[in-house]
């Protein structure tokens, strides 16, 4: 034990320094220990899936249908899509040669970084910790996975599944709050992958400073739901209510606020709250599908953030069971504490627009978002808006599905996070990409070889132009 190292502390050392030894080993380097690995994810999420449904249910109150539907099912989809391209990923990508690098070939090809650190959130715990160690397997690396400690119940099935599949000098998890976090950022990562809040995350990154270690950040922001009077009402009304109850709103790319073109406000709230009666019933606090906060913290912050506000449906919740029933706020101003941090619950206030000027100055008030939605008919506000707003990403005419596509990376820009994962850009990203030129030997092209001349240098000017 070093001087001043608490017992915590020694052994994350030491787990790391053993991850270390196990990657510079090679034995996570093949195709076929990458697959191998992938295989044995795939078995234990079939083996806990049940122990994982209830777990999410003690820790937010998740029915079984949206568990699998938005953790255990993604969590498979990427799963099987990493499984079905990697060799592809894996292969040298070759590159057009230059006429100065003649005679020979260029090419690029992926190498993992080696240890890395995955620090996942609560709010999806078992998506959010899979889907990136996935990637990272895929790319080649060892894994030290830190779970929440805010779900703890997932934790210690995470802890237990991992166990089942591999040595702890392969992939790891590291269980506990405050201390084990602090620990862990002392250490020397080659790369660290952070999902959480914006707070926190810039302690990563100053951590990360020390060793100069890439950082990938998945962050949040007030992800802006637009909806303009060219609009399907009812059927925006519907992918907005689901976004917005998914996990009771305790998700990153949750509509975190409505703008809404004036001329259909009231027809959208009226179509909001029927699908709101169709979805949960007269008394959505009755209703046994219905997520809860996931703290008596985190229910009291938003339960505060609605003081003051007119609500239009909602405006309560239930202290004992930790519920806030699904709540439309009209009239918000700017100003407005809601309106000043992330809401992460079932809370929708809603501003009004009439000009594209007016959006953009509303859009303009926050720092870019993780997500943006936009429901509308017209093609080119459709263009405007992708256009002009910077955003992660997105829906148009939808909310949240756009996580579901392994094709496309997802991440965040400026404050909302940086880097991206999810297939390919999930590979990439706990991946290095090393471009190498290989020259052949039976020529040497004299000219860039002293002694220099005049017809050296006329012949270099006529190629390299």
């Amino acid at each position: 034990m070093e001087q001043g190292e608490t017992r915590k502390e020694k052994q994350i050392r030491e787990l790391v320094c053993a991850q270390r030894r196990y990657f510079l080993s090679g034995a996570t380097l093949s195709y076929e220990a990458r697959l191998d690995a992938l295989r044995r994810i795939r078995w234990a999420l079939c083996k806990y899936e049940p122990q994982l449904l209830h777990a999410l249910y003690q820790d937010l109150g998740k029915s079984p249908s949206e568990s699998y539907m938005s953790e255990i099912a993604m969590t498979k989809a990427e799963l099987n899509y990493c499984m079905r391209h990697l060799a592809g990923w894996m292969r040298r990508e070759h590159v057009r040669n230059e006429v100065s690098n003649f005679s020979g070939k260029s090419f690029t090809m992926a190498e993992p970084y080696g240890v890395v650190l995955v620090m996942a959130p609560w709010n999806y715990p078992v998506l959010l910790c899979l889907e990136p160690v996935i990637n990272a397997i895929a790319a080649g690396n060892c894994v030290i996975l830190k779970p929440s400690a805010y779900a703890p119940h997932v934790a210690a099935v995470i802890e237990n599944m991992i166990a089942a599949c591999f040595a702890p000098e392969r992939v790891a998890v590291v269980c506990g709050g405050r201390e084990e976090n602090t620990a862990l950022l002392e250490q020397r990562f080659d790369y660290i992958f952070f999902t959480g809040s914006v707070a926190v995350g810039k302690i990563v990154l100053e951590k990360a400073a020390r060793y100069l270690t890439p950082v990938t950040l998945e962050l949040g922001g007030k992800s802006p739901c637009i909806v303009d009077k060219t609009a399907d009402v009812p059927r925006a009304a519907r992918r907005i209510v689901f976004g917005k109850l998914l996990n009771a709103g305790q998700t990153c790319v949750a509509p975190d606020y409505l703008i809404v073109h004036p001329d259909i406000k009231y027809e959208l709230f009226r179509a909001m709250e029927q699908e709101l009666k169709k979805m949960l019933g007269e008394e959505p606090l009755a209703c046994g599908e219905y997520p809860h906060m996931v703290n008596k913290k985190h229910y009291l912050r938003v339960m505060n953030l609605m003081k003051g506000q007119l609500a239009v449906t909602g405006g309560y919740g239930n202290p004992e069971t930790l519920q806030i029933a699904p709540t439309i706020l009209d009239e918000v101003s700017l100003d407005a504490p809601i309106m000043k941090e992330e809401i992460f619950g079932p809370v929708l206030p809603v501003l009004t627009f009439t000009t594209r000027e007016e959006l953009l100055a509303i859009l303009r008030h926050f720092e870019k978002p993780l997500a943006c939605y936009l429901f509308t008919r017209d093609r080119a506000m459709e263009q405007w808006v992708l256009r002009h707003v910077p955003f992660g990403g997105g829906c148009i005419n939808d909310t949240i599905v756009h996580l579901a596509t392994s094709g496309m990376g997802f991440g965040g820009v400026g404050a909302s996070g940086m880097g991206s994962y999810h297939g390919r850009a999930g590979f990439e990203t706990f991946s290095h990409r090393k471009s190498i030129v290989k020259k052949y030997n039976w020529i040497d092209l004299p000219m860039r070889y002293h002694p220099y001349a005049d017809w050296k240098d006329a012949v270099i000017r006529r190629v390299m132009r």
